[in-house]
């Protein structure tokens, strides 16, 4: 049954039905309430009526910020991953309320981004917002469509090939040398053992001594980015590089900070004039090599922490020529 009241020039209108919540809409017109009233009857009575009104009172930013919060604060990446919400929760978008957040809007979102940031970076965001709107649905109780499947992703990056010579390795080696007090003596013995294990740069960063095992020539990581431990066999020359390092008081393998990393070895790629080379290229070049030893990719894959073929042949890229001389 629906009760209509007349409150500061516009008319509130309330449905009942036993068993469910009462639903309240407010309208300029009686006659718009009283369409709205026995549609939304009919809808309970089918079944097929859904309770916008919390959805309706509720912003994007709303949800982003309860994200943060309950969901991403306790993930391993939460330092990342709370930056870049937050950066998202001041997009004009996150003003919308949840029922506006129509593909068309996500559609303009997209394009705006892509006239600043890389087609990854998109395919990401629209990622975290399809799992944001995904959790209020099933654990917030806020009842909305998520847009994100019906709009058109940018077509995915493809996978990094850049690959350094000889002698732009040892250029970028001489300039991660320590040259003064205040220079990482860390960073070239991180870039040697990258390039020789191939573990990613949160491993490496996150090994510990305890964890190397220098009989054996394996380096334990406790828990990976897929989410589970894995030994990492290590070749001799990896050993050696750790066998030649200093101890730090902490514990730790590298005792530097992701940040530290990453404008170290930008100012030593600059240094050696390389150019379009990032540190993660490390982990792709370590991979190529060991193919060549390890031809059979399962082996290949347990060595490199890749549970899925296809995610390691974006980082495995044969050598033309050697491809020839096997085929004979």
């Amino acid at each position: 049954m629906a009760t209509f009241r007349n409150r500061n020039g516009k008319w509130q209108v309330r449905v009942r039905r036993k068993g469910q919540p009462a639903v309240v809409k407010s309208f300029q017109t009686k006659q718009d309430g009283e369409r709205w009233a026995r549609q939304v009857e009919s809808d309970i009575d089918k079944g097929a009526y859904t309770n916008l009104a919390l959805a309706e009172r509720t912003t994007l930013k709303d949800l982003i910020e309860r994200y943060i919060i309950e969901v991403t604060a306790l993930s391993r990446s939460a330092k990342e991953d709370t930056f870049r919400l937050k950066a998202l929760s001041r997009d004009p978008l996150a003003a919308l309320n949840v029922t506006g957040l129509t593909p068309s809007q996500v559609a303009k979102y997209r394009d705006r981004r892509l006239k600043y940031v890389s087609n990854g970076t998109v395919i990401r965001e629209l990622s975290y917002l399809s799992s944001i709107i995904n959790h209020a649905r099933r654990e917030w109780g806020i009842n909305a469509a998520n847009p994100i499947p019906l709009v058109k992703k940018p077509p995915s990056p493809q996978g990094r090939n850049r690959l350094l010579s000889e002698a732009e390795i040892m250029r970028l080696l001489d300039a991660l040398k320590p040259r003064i007090k205040s220079s990482n003596i860390w960073m070239q013995s991180l870039v040697s053992f990258a390039l020789e294990s191939g573990m990613r740069r949160g491993e490496m960063l996150g090994l510990t001594w305890e964890n190397v095992n220098f009989d054996n020539h394996t380096a334990h990581i406790p828990l990976t980015k897929n989410g589970d431990p894995r030994t990492v066999p290590l070749s001799s020359a990896a050993i050696n590089i750790l066998r030649a390092m200093p101890r730090h008081i902490s514990g730790k393998v590298f005792p530097i900070n992701p940040p530290t990393v990453s404008a170290s070895f930008d100012t030593a790629r600059k240094r050696a004039e390389i150019v379009d080379f990032h540190f993660h290229d490390l982990r792709h070049m370590a991979i190529t090599r060991m193919a060549e030893k390890l031809p059979n990719l399962i082996e290949l894959s347990a060595v490199s922490g890749h549970k899925s073929l296809a995610m390691l042949k974006r980082y495995y890229h044969p050598n033309p020529e050697l491809l020839a001389e096997k085929l004979g």
